[in-house]
């Protein structure tokens, strides 16, 4: 298992993108290379992917930024494909991103998962993410 940054975007990470965020939501279609190449060029967004003899079989986004009272990490849009599950793919991205926000500066790293995620929430939980006792908000700019 190969863990890595996408810092050009390639035919395979769009068919990998195409493929794997179906996995994770039926409401949001797969990014475009465009909205891709708009992530691998932020200073804020790093694409990880996770590589196997297979080709890429899992990413994750991870987010650094600077706010008044530190660094921040949020890790966003785990996933794995479910031909590489219980592999510990997963596993591996989380360190490697948790590892690369600790070198960025932050001094924590967020990240939500929907209770119906019974084996991410494992995960993140034996990996040492803590249940935090706050309300999630969210407002739909779209609306």
């Amino acid at each position: 298992m190969q863990i890595t940054e996408a810092v050009e975007i390639t035919d395979e990470i769009v068919e990998a993108f195409g493929r794997l965020i179906p996995q994770l939501s039926s409401s949001n279609p797969p990014p475009s290379r465009q909205r891709l190449e708009q992530m691998a060029s932020s200073d804020a967004s790093h694409i990880l992917l996770a590589r196997n003899d297979q080709g890429i079989v899992g990413s994750l986004t991870l987010v650094l930024f600077t706010i008044p009272t530190g660094v921040r990490a949020w890790i966003e849009d785990v996933v794995v494909d479910s031909a590489a599950r219980g592999q510990g793919v997963g596993d591996e991205l989380n360190r490697f991103a948790i590892d690369m926000a600790a070198k960025a500066g932050a001094t924590t790293v967020d990240l939500t998962s929907r209770p119906s995620r019974q084996a991410a929430n494992r995960l993140y939980q034996r990996l040492g993410f803590e249940k935090r006792n706050t309300n999630v908000y969210r407002y739909d700019v779209g609306a």
